[in-house]
């Protein structure tokens, strides 16, 4: 072999090497956080809004995600965001109500009606345009996107739960909402406030009696292990909020603007039916590791209880809120 053949096959693997790193370059990579393992609803969200923001940008944007809580609980995130130390992130729309409060319009209880009225409502863009306004009108350093569901909520403890007189007198650990602290209450119950990573503990050791979340979250954070009765009392929805800084969005152009807008609007489009069918899959699971899923739910009293809060509290949270509330209603 000459001179020659090696100094082309050199300058070609030079040429090669500076190829990838200047694609590796210009890929723009952002962070993007939320609470929950990555095999819930929450991966679902983060896959496809990382595939629709790759193809729509060619593959110039992309993001890394840090699921499980590494970059902190969900309340620490969104400070985070509003800072612009965090690019993305999913909050619940309960904890979206510690810095918006009108928020809690969105985990009212038996606001939704059915699994299908929440695929609709969330798929809604009148719904997700009011939302974004109240977020924009109430908050300062960040934006919501988009919204997004894990499905609906559902009690689970040591005993089980077919009736309202159930959790009379019961601790349960809610989120820290005003409309949570006047819903269960009004059911009888005591409430706790607590950060989602204490939940397991306070479960196994007795603090509280119950607790409250979507099927999938219940089964991969392994709370079946010291609550081992989920009875499926559909008292709520587990609706999200998928949230940028204001600092990552002004420093986009209009198209890059386009391009992550789309990727959420594709979450909202596409994300609800995944994430239910995977709520019934953790369903399934559940039974064959012998956790007892109590489908027998007598909700009258509790919807006796609750449905004539709901316009009452819209109201008194705000505009904003009564406005949500009367589009979700609406929805058939």
């Amino acid at each position: 072999m000459t001179k020659a053949y090696f100094m082309r096959s050199a300058a070609i693997a030079v040429a090669c090497v500076a190829f990838t790193a200047s694609s590796q370059a210009q890929t723009k990579h952002f962070k993007f956080g939320y609470d929950q393992p990555h095999t819930t609803g929450y991966g679902i969200v983060g896959d496809i809004f990382n595939a629709k923001l790759k193809e729509l940008s060619k593959g110039a944007m992309e993001i890394d995600q840090y699921p499980g809580a590494q970059l902190g609980q969900e309340p620490q995130m969104l400070q985070l965001v509003k800072s612009g130390d965090l690019d993305f992130m999913i909050s619940s729309s309960a904890n979206a109500a510690t810095v918006s409060p009108e928020a809690g319009v969105m985990s009212m209880h038996f606001l939704f009606r059915s699994e299908d009225h929440l695929i609709k409502s969330i798929a809604s863009p009148e719904l997700s345009k009011a939302v974004r306004a109240m977020i924009e009108e109430t908050v300062k350093g960040s934006h919501v996107l988009a919204l997004t569901t894990l499905g609906l909520r559902h009690m689970y403890g040591k005993a089980e739960v077919t009736k309202v007189e159930d959790i009379k007198g019961k601790k349960v650990r809610v989120q820290a909402t005003p409309t949570e602290d006047t819903t269960f209450p009004a059911y009888g119950a005591q409430t706790v406030h607590m950060p989602f990573g204490s939940v397991y503990t306070s479960l196994q050791t007795g603090v509280m009696d119950f607790a409250e979340n979507g099927v999938n979250v219940y089964l991969a954070n392994k709370h079946y292990e010291v609550a081992p009765v989920l009875s499926l009392t559909e008292h709520e929805a587990n609706n999200s909020l998928i949230w940028t800084s204001d600092k990552l969005w002004s420093s986009l152009t209009d198209e890059q603007k386009g391009w992550v807008q789309a990727a959420a609007d594709e979450v909202a489009k596409t994300e609800p039916a995944k994430a239910l069918q995977l709520e019934h899959d953790s369903a399934t699971k559940l039974k064959s590791l012998g956790v007892k899923i109590v489908d027998k739910v007598d909700k009258s009293g509790f919807i006796k209880v609750a449905q004539p809060l709901l316009e009452k509290m819209s109201k008194d949270l705000g505009p904003n809120a009564a406005k949500i509330q009367q589009i979700i209603s609406a929805i058939q």
